[in-house]
């Protein structure tokens, strides 16, 4: 049974799963979220599939050794290995930490979203410089954006296929033939969900072969903003996919944390 201190969305997932545990089928539908969602008193059952560090995972699936991943269409799927969904963040080290010295704009840190934090990476030169070692480097900057693709992976030995599932990317940048999507989070998880670099990897990876587009490498990068007080620190992780088919074959390419220091 759910844990008592568990919140009403993880109450409804742990219930979904045991549904589909039942009927020995792993994808549901948004109907089944909703009407599960209505019962625990979830205001937006879309919420209930959005489970971005495995911290938030219902202890049943957690017991159990499952995640969730999206399949397009309204439809989701339990899949077993939950440390193929998840990716922990590596520790930084010392000699990977800079300070990094800032005026502050009028904007900079006003609110807490995606954009805001990719908006302060940018502004500053933090992300130019962990990207490219030259903060005068100059990429073309792509804005948040909602866009769907389809394809099949494999995720351990279970084989996953997608029809125009929907993704959200915070931001991309492009150059000298490298694209990097963005991925920004406010504060200080242990890990990630793994689909969430997935998903726009295999979307640009599509977009390359279908168009013949002249991309040399296609990686993602993580940022992380956490504030405390009057001051704030950025972390940067770069990752690539080392199989485009694989999930699991995330590899971390790069890792950095950025001390800003107000003039």
């Amino acid at each position: 049974m759910s844990g008592s201190k568990e919140t009403k969305k993880q109450k409804a997932l742990a219930e979904i799963f045991h549904i589909c545990l039942n009927r020995g089928d792993m994808v549901f539908d948004n109907k089944l979220a909703a009407k599960i969602g209505k019962k625990y008193g979830v205001a937006n059952y879309f919420d209930i599939t959005k489970v971005d560090s495995s911290s938030k995972l219902p202890s049943e699936m957690r017991d159990e050794d499952y995640f969730l991943l999206h399949l397009g269409g309204g439809k989701h799927m339990f899949v077993k290995g939950i440390r193929y969904g998840y990716h922990k963040f590596e520790p930084i080290s010392e000699d990977e930490i800079f300070e990094w010295k800032y005026r502050k704009s009028i904007l900079n840190e006003i609110d807490t979203s995606e954009s805001n934090i990719i908006s302060v990476g940018i502004n500053q030169r933090i992300i130019h410089d962990f990207l490219y070692d030259d903060i005068v480097a100059s990429p073309k900057i792509y804005g948040a954006r909602r866009t769907k693709t389809s394809f099949k992976f494999y995720v351990g030995h279970t084989v996953v296929e997608t029809e125009n599932v929907q993704m959200e990317i915070d931001g991309v940048v492009e150059y000298l033939g490298d694209v990097t999507t963005i991925e920004g989070k406010n504060g200080g998880p242990i890990d990630f969900a793994v689909y969430q670099l997935y998903y726009p990897f295999r979307y640009y990876n599509k977009m390359k072969m279908d168009m013949n587009l002249p991309i040399k490498k296609i990686n993602s990068l993580y940022l992380l903003r956490q504030v405390s007080g009057n001051s704030s620190t950025v972390s940067l992780y770069l990752y690539s996919f080392e199989s485009i088919d694989d999930m699991g074959s995330i590899k971390l390419l790069k890792k950095a944390r950025y001390r800003l220091i107000r003039r």
